[in-house]
C-alpha cells in the first residue's frame, strides 16, 4: 500500500517560467540607468571664431583654397596651387564668381592649422561674394 501511495504522490514537472526574479533584475537596472543618465550629459564651454559661412550642396566646378599653418593661403588654379594674398584671393573669387555665379569654393585647411586660420579663410570667401562654400577633408585610415 506505501508503494501505491509513493507513486501517486510524484509531483508533476511545471512548463511554466519562473518570471519574478527577471521582474527584479529589470527593477534594478531600470534604477541604475535612472541614476546614471543624467550624469552622461556633460558639456564643455569652447570659444569658437565668429563666420558668416553658410552650408551647401555638392559641387560641380570647385574652385580650392588651401590654408596653410603660418596663416598662408593657395588658390588651385589648373591643378596647381599659387600662393596669394588675402587680397589677391578676394579679388580672384570676385572674378570668379562673375563669370561663373554656381562656382563652388572647397577649403582645403592643413591638419597643423588652427581653427582660426580656416575660419579667416572663410571670411574672406564670403567677403568674395562666393554663396557656394564647403570644407574639404581626408577620411581617417584604419590602423587594423
Amino acid at each position: 500500500m506505501s508503494v501505491t501511495m509513493r507513486r501517486h504522490k510524484r509531483r508533476k514537472l511545471k512548463n511554466e517560467i519562473n518570471v519574478v526574479p527577471y521582474i527584479d533584475v529589470m527593477l534594478v537596472l531600470l534604477i541604475i540607468f535612472m541614476v546614471t543618465t543624467p550624469l552622461l550629459n556633460l558639456g564643455t564651454d569652447i570659444n569658437l571664431p565668429d563666420s558668416n559661412a553658410r552650408s551647401v550642396g555638392a559641387p560641380k566646378d570647385p574652385v580650392v583654397v588651401s590654408v596653410y599653418p603660418d596663416g598662408s593661403l593657395a588658390l588651385m588654379v589648373e591643378r596647381q596651387n599659387q600662393m596669394v594674398t588675402r587680397e589677391d584671393l578676394e579679388a580672384r573669387l570676385r572674378a570668379i564668381q562673375t563669370q561663373n555665379p554656381g562656382a563652388t569654393v572647397l577649403v582645403r585647411g592643413e591638419a597643423a592649422a588652427s581653427y582660426q586660420l580656416v575660419m579667416d579663410a572663410l571670411n574672406t570667401i564670403n567677403d568674395a561674394g562666393v554663396t557656394k562654400v564647403s570644407l574639404l577633408s581626408r577620411p581617417l585610415e584604419s590602423g587594423g
